[in-house]
């Protein structure tokens, strides 16, 4: 249990940033917290933190290794309380990976009502509009709509997410709709960055492509919304963002007989962590909360 005792000396300065807080938090004489640090950096043969009279920080290494740590004392802590037959509920850390807009809209309110009904869990939320591996991240369940697959890491689906060609009508009164994708060219675009400048299409003669010079990019469907709303141009925005507008009058489709490909949000849950209970008890929740519809179907009926 040493080298147990030694990653938890290492989580608790890492948290804190001092040795002196670590070890009040976990009752210990603050030689006896460093006494383990030092353990664990001789037993890994490279230096965890960079010790100052003033700081205490990781170092690369650390930095690196932190969240594999908090994963693997995570997963012993799970084990332990699944052998106690007093200890049934949901207990422990849940780190989620998110795209940024989909959770400030509906995704928060989903995990909120998880952590509500799981009392003993904590959650650390990490927004992020990008492709990531869970596994090489120390991530519980990556959430995204890309579509990335990795080794010994489960995909599961939770609904079809259409992106959609849109713009305000002040904005087509003025410069005209677009009758084939490769007058956007001529148009002024919004587009959302981390998909790239290259806007495809499934059409009536077969799919088509074009690369666009944006007007405005941005890593937040949110910032496109609102330049779409103010008339600045033609966004391609998921349909989460645009079917409220649209049903409002606020924005029109554009090009509606040229339908961008299909993609699917999903959840991406590292092989190992499939099995802990706490995991697989949101990855259910997720689903539950996509079906039989996502939530902004069901918010706009």
């Amino acid at each position: 249990m040493d080298a147990l005792q030694n990653l938890r000396a290492f989580l608790s300065v890492a948290e804190t940033g001092s040795f002196s807080a670590a070890a009040r938090r976990n009752g210990l004489a603050t030689s006896v917290l460093t006494k383990r640090v030092d353990q664990l950096e001789r037993a890994v043969k490279t230096k965890l933190f960079v010790r100052t009279t003033r700081t205490v920080m990781l170092t690369e290494a650390g930095r690196r290794w932190i969240e594999r740590v908090r994963s693997l004392v995570a997963d012993f802590d799970d084990t332990m309380r699944q052998v106690s037959d007093t200890e049934r509920d949901l207990e422990g850390p849940i780190r989620v990976k998110a795209p940024t807009t989909l959770t400030v809209l509906y995704l928060a309110d989903i995990l909120a009502r998880f952590q509500a009904q799981n009392p003993k869990l904590s959650i650390d939320i990490v927004l992020a509009d990008r492709s990531v591996n869970p596994a090489d991240e120390g991530l519980d369940v990556a959430i995204a709509a890309f579509e990335s697959t990795f080794g010994d890491v489960v995909d599961i689906p939770l609904c079809p997410l259409r992106p959609m060609l849109c713009a305000s009508p002040d904005y087509v009164a003025r410069r005209g709709a677009p009758a084939h994708p490769r007058d956007l060219i001529g148009h002024d675009t919004l587009n959302f960055a981390p998909t790239g400048s290259i806007w495809s299409f499934n059409g009536p003669q077969g799919p088509t492509a074009v690369e666009i010079n944006p007007r405005i990019g941005a890593n937040d469907g949110q910032v496109l919304l609102r330049a779409a709303l103010a008339g600045n141009g033609i966004a391609l925005l998921s349909e989460y963002l645009t079917a409220p507008r649209l049903a409002t009058g606020e924005l029109v489709p554009v090009l509606e007989s040229y339908q961008p490909p299909e993609r699917w949000v999903k959840m991406l849950i590292p092989e190992a962590r499939m099995k802990v209970a706490r995991i697989s008890a949101l990855a259910q929740f997720l689903k539950d909360a996509f079906s039989p519809s996502p939530p902004w179907v069901a918010t706009s009926d």
